[in-house]
């Protein structure tokens, strides 16, 4: 299929999607904000009085799922590259979460005293080259695992998105090592087709 008629072929599934009909009947940014609110509903992540942050939050579905279910209170703290329109009670970075300025900014922004809950639903622009993106997809997974432990509180939470394939054993096996309990999620919303999967990981190992 020419990538013209592909294209055209994703317009067309993508505006005729359930999720997508219902996230602007309801006024979510994006689709990804039901499969927030599916795992939630089962795991119980978002509690008012925590500090979220959300790596590549951008368009922000995923902030305004935490914002709605934290009631106002704790912290909502978005980093992305893009632009993102304001969301009430959501401080927005705009940079790379790894740059020392952009770290300077979180922790200005309150993640000092430890995070409750890492999400990240990333992904890297696409070649149409499988290996390539996907090596890119996991290099940023890796980034966000080393935020993670770094600045999760012991009993903190880590949410990612993930896409099965070439690398994707290699990192379940990181968060392993790491976090006492680690479990796959595949919200309604994930489309079927998608090998994209979220990994759940929940409660620091202290290193001694």
């Amino acid at each position: 299929m020419k990538r013209q008629a592909k294209t055209h072929a994703w317009h067309h599934q993508h505006v005729n999607d359930f999720y997508v009909k219902q996230s602007v009947e309801q006024g979510w940014r994006s689709r990804a904000a039901f499969k927030l609110m599916e795992i939630d509903d089962k795991d119980r992540l978002l509690k008012p009085g925590q500090t979220v942050v959300d790596l590549g939050c951008a368009p922000g579905g995923w902030c305004q799922v935490a914002a709605q279910r934290m009631k106002g209170q704790g912290r909502i703290i978005g980093v992305d590259l893009l632009e993102m329109v304001g969301i009430g009670g959501v401080t927005f970075i705009r940079g790379d979460f790894t740059e020392d300025a952009v770290l300077a900014s979180l922790e200005a922004a309150g993640i000092d005293n430890g995070v409750d809950l890492v999400l990240s639903d990333m992904a890297p622009n696409i070649s149409g080259v499988d290996s390539a993106d996907q090596a890119k997809s996991y290099y940023l997974a890796e980034l966000a695992l080393e935020f993670a432990t770094r600045h999760l509180k012991p009993e903190g939470g880590f949410l990612i998105k993930l896409f099965q394939g070439s690398g994707f054993e290699d990192y379940v096996k990181q968060c392993r090592a790491v976090f006492r309990s680690v479990a796959m999620r595949k919200p309604k919303a994930s489309r079927d087709r998608s090998r994209e999967v979220y990994l759940l990981a929940k409660g620091l190992i202290v290193q001694d």
